[in-house]
């Protein structure tokens, strides 16, 4: 059966898709079946529907979890409509917080610029995967389908979310198994951006 929500770290995770415009070399999703998450968060039919998810989160007791999180194996903003939608729901029952891990290419995605404006109220943490320091070694490791513009777009949508005060918190990653200098250089763009820094453990499987 499909896994839609698992908990992870005392958070409930929501596994959005399988589809991201990214191939990342050090993606959990590139060398395991699985998951060390759940038991497996590949959608192998149709990906559920957004009230099919819906149901799924209610058979959770939200109060259980610090925080309700958008992710799993795809980039959760290639859904961002059924996302934001699922998000209102949530925030009806209670104010409960609500982030995305994203790649930060939500604007790439949609083909329009109002991806952050649309998460006023409904988002309040984004974690956005930095993972280089410039924008040739982002396409060598991560192999954008947007070509040589992801890099930019990453940088302007972080500014962009940091800049609108809409979010309790902007956060920029990288993987530990990067370059110790790739990642120090990473961590001052992050702060000229004015977003948080996080360095995350890298999972082989």
């Amino acid at each position: 059966m499909d896994t839609i929500t698992y908990e992870y770290y005392g958070s409930l995770y929501i596994n959005m898709t399988n589809a991201c415009p990214n191939r990342c070399e050090f993606c959990l999703r590139n060398n395991s079946d699985g998951s060390i998450y759940a038991d497996d968060l590949w959608y192998h039919g149709p990906e559920p529907t957004k009230e099919v998810m819906l149901e799924d989160i209610n058979k959770r007791n939200l109060d259980d979890y610090k925080q309700v999180v958008f992710c799993g194996y795809g980039e959760p903003t290639c859904r961002l409509d059924d996302l934001l939608w699922l998000a209102g729901k949530i925030k009806e029952k209670g104010n409960y917080s609500v982030r995305i891990n994203t790649n930060g290419m939500a604007d790439l995605i949609a083909g329009r610029n109002d991806s952050i404006e649309r998460m006023k109220g409904l988002i309040n943490v984004l974690s956005i995967s930095l993972n280089s320091d410039t924008a040739e070694g982002y396409d060598a490791i991560c192999h954008p389908s947007f070509g040589p513009q992801a890099y930019d777009e990453i940088l302007n949508f972080t500014k962009r979310a940091v800049d609108s005060g809409y979010f309790d918190d902007v956060v920029m990653t990288v993987v530990d198994s990067m370059d110790p200098q790739v990642i120090a250089n990473c961590k001052k763009i992050c702060d000229s951006l004015g977003a948080s820094w996080r360095v995350r453990e890298y999972i082989e499987k």
